[in-house]
C-alpha cells in the first residue's frame, strides 16, 4: 500500500460514502450512496470531493467507508491468543474458584503477555478496531506486571491503535490484598477504576463501592465495575452505584457498569425503573450482548437513554473461546436479538460497534465523514451501513489518522 508522502497528504479514491435514505412513503426502503475522492491530511479529512481517477490515490474499489470501530470491554493484558490453542477448564467453585485458578495461571501468562497482547491487538484491527477499553489485572499475583506488559504492547503499536486501561481487581478488592496495588495503579497512566462482584467477592457492597468511588474521586478516574451477580446483590449494586454517583456529579458520564447481567433478569416494570436511574445518573452500560438462556434488555435501555457500548470480552482465554474480535459482529447478534431487520433499525444498529457518530442521522442526512473529522475509519464489503450488520460484512481496511493499518 502506498504511503503517505512528504507532507503527510494521501487521498482515496472509489471510496463508497452513504448520501442519504430512499423511501417508499415514510418508509425507509434502502440507503443511497456514491463513490467520492478523500484527501487526508495531517491525521484529518480535508476534502471530500467528486471521484476522479487519480493515479496516485489509493483505490478503496468501491468499498464501504464507515467510522473505525471501537471495543469498549476486552482484556488485552490475558489471552492464550498468539499462543497455542487452550478450551477452558472444567470450572467449579464459582468467580472464586476462576480466582483460584487465575493465581496459578497468571506467572505464565505474564511471561510473554506483552507478544500476546500485540497479536490480539492486531486482530482487533483485522476487525475494524482502533480503539479498545482493556480491563487489565491489577491484584497481589501480578501486581503491576501485567500493566507493564499491556502498555509496552499498546507503546508498540501506538501508530494504528490506542486504548483506555481500567485497573481491575479481578481477585476482588478486599478478598486478597489488592488495596495497595489498586493505590499504586491508579496514579499511574489509567483511566478508569475497575471491580467485580462486591458481594460474591468481597462480601460487601457499600464498602468496595465507597473504596472504589472514593480512589477515582481522588486520582481524577472513570469507574467501570464488572458485575455478574443476577439476585438481590446485583440490584443492591446497581442502586448503589447509582446513588454514589448523584452523590458526586463529577463521575456522570464517567461511570460504568460491564455485563450488569442483574437487568435481564427483572421484570419489565424494574427494568424500565432502573434504565430510567441509570439514564439520570449517566451510567453506562458495557454489555458482551448475551444470548441463551439471558438476553439484557438493551432496546430499554437505549429507548431510556442509557448509553450502550459492546466489546468481545474474551477472545481465547481460560475465561471463554468464542470471541471473535469483531464488534460489528456483536451488532448483528443485537440486530438479530432485538428484531433489528429492517434498512433504517439496521443501520442505526451500526452504533452497537461503538462508532462515535453514524453516517445518516434519523432523517436521513449525511453527518460523517465531515471536512476536519479525524481519519479513523474502515473499508468494508458492503453497500451500506444496514447491509454491513446484517452480513457483518468483511473489512477490507483500516485507516488510523489517514494512514491504512
Amino acid at each position: 500500500m502506498e504511503k503517505m508522502n512528504s507532507s503527510g497528504k494521501q487521498q482515496y479514491k472509489n471510496v463508497r460514502l452513504e448520501t442519504g435514505f430512499e423511501y417508499d412513503g415514510e418508509e425507509v426502503v434502502g440507503t443511497k450512496t456514491d463513490l467520492f475522492l478523500i484527501t487526508v491530511e495531517n491525521g484529518v479529512i480535508a476534502k471530500i470531493e467528486p471521484n476522479t481517477n487519480a493515479s496516485d490515490a489509493i483505490d478503496a474499489k468501491g468499498y464501504l467507508m464507515l467510522p473505525s470501530f471501537k471495543d469498549m470491554h476486552i482484556h488485552l493484558d490475558k489471552t492464550f491468543y498468539g499462543d497455542q490453542w487452550k478450551a477452558i477448564r472444567r470450572r467449579s467453585g464459582g468467580v472464586k474458584g476462576m480466582i483460584a485458578l487465575e493465581q496459578q495461571m497468571m506467572p505464565d501468562l505474564l511471561k510473554n503477555s506483552t507478544e500476546k497482547a500485540e497479536k490480539l491487538i492486531e486482530l482487533l484491527q483485522s476487525k475494524g478496531s482502533s480503539f479498545a477499553r482493556s480491563h487489565v489485572n491489577i491484584e497481589p499475583t501480578s501486581k503491576l506486571d501485567s500493566l507493564k506488559n499491556l502498555q509496552r504492547a499498546l507503546e508498540n503499536k501506538k501508530d494504528g491503535f490506542s486504548a483506555e486501561l481500567v485497573a481491575f481487581p479481578q481477585h476482588g478488592v478486599f478478598y486478597t490484598d489488592t488495596v495497595p496495588y489498586l493505590k499504586e495503579a491508579a496514579q499511574l497512566d489509567i483511566d478508569f477504576i475497575g471491580g467485580v462482584d462486591p458481594y460474591t467477592i468481597d462480601g460487601a457492597i457499600e464498602k468496595t463501592i465507597d473504596f472504589t468511588v472514593q480512589l477515582a474521586l481522588d486520582h481524577d478516574k472513570g469507574i467501570d465495575i464488572h458485575l455478574h451477580e443476577g439476585g438481590e446483590s446485583g440490584l443492591l449494586t446497581v442502586e448503589y452505584l447509582i446513588k454514589k454517583v448523584n452523590e458526586n456529579p463529577s463521575l456522570k458520564d464517567r461511570t460504568y457498569l460491564s455485563h450488569c447481567f442483574v437487568l435481564g433478569r427483572l421484570d419489565k416494570p424494574k427494568q424500565e425503573e432502573i434504565s430510567a436511574k441509570l439514564a439520570n445518573a449517566k451510567i453506562g452500560i458495557v454489555s458482551t450482548v448475551p444470548f441463551g438462556n439471558l438476553v439484557m434488555p438493551i432496546p430499554t435501555l437505549l429507548k431510556n437513554g442509557v448509553r450502550v457500548m459492546t466489546g468481545n470480552d474474551s477472545i481465547v482465554d481460560h475465561w471463554n473461546t468464542f470471541g471473535s474480535g469483531s464488534v460489528l459482529q456483536k451488532a448483528n447478534l443485537a440486530a438479530q436479538l432485538y428484531g433489528y431487520s429492517t434498512e433504517f433499525d439496521l443501520s442505526r444498529a451500526l452504533a452497537l460497534a461503538n462508532v462515535d457518530v453514524l453516517p445518516l442521522d434519523n432523517k436521513g442526512r449525511q453527518q460523517w465523514p465531515k471536512v476536519g473529522s479525524q481519519a479513523d475509519f474502515v473499508l468494508v464489503d458492503a453497500s451500506c451501513s444496514a447491509e454491513a450488520v446484517s452480513r457483518s460484512s468483511e473489512v477490507k481496511g483500516l485507516v488510523v489518522k489517514g494512514k491504512m493499518v
